[in-house]
């Protein structure tokens, strides 16, 4: 029986995860590649994060839905912070990168940024107009 969950995300753009990732403090790696689970238990995933207790962490790709969702054992979880801490922290990291790309392919500029002591950002984007 397999030992992995699967916790559902609303991430679906792959180099805002992988940047928020980078912005997190993980050191993850590009696969397709193994997460390795318990007793030798391994899912594919899209990026993985590997563990010192070498049972990884995952972010595999829903084909229905499009969405990468979390894919660990998770009671070896060995990460900062708990699983939501994580996620949350990822999430926020996420919709900040994805924000600037989107702007950025309409044309838009950060023109102020400020972080706010509850954690929060406040974008100010200008757009030039010939």
């Amino acid at each position: 029986m397999s030992h992995f969950s699967q916790i559902k995300t609303k991430l679906r753009n792959l180099p805002s995860l992988q940047a928020a990732l980078t912005d997190v403090g993980s050191k993850w790696q590009a696969g397709p590649r193994a997460v390795r689970g318990y007793q030798g238990q391994t899912e594919m995933a899209e990026v993985v994060i590997e563990q010192a207790n070498g049972y990884d962490v995952g972010f595999k790709r829903n084909q229905q839905t499009g969405d990468y969702q979390l894919v660990a054992d998770l009671q070896y979880w060995q990460q900062p912070l708990s699983v939501d801490g994580f996620l949350n922290q990822v999430t926020q990291r996420y919709a900040y990168h994805t924000v600037l790309s989107e702007t950025a392919q309409q044309g838009f500029q950060v023109a102020e940024q400020t972080a706010s002591e509850d954690g929060s950002i406040r974008l100010v984007l200008q757009r030039w107009h010939a």
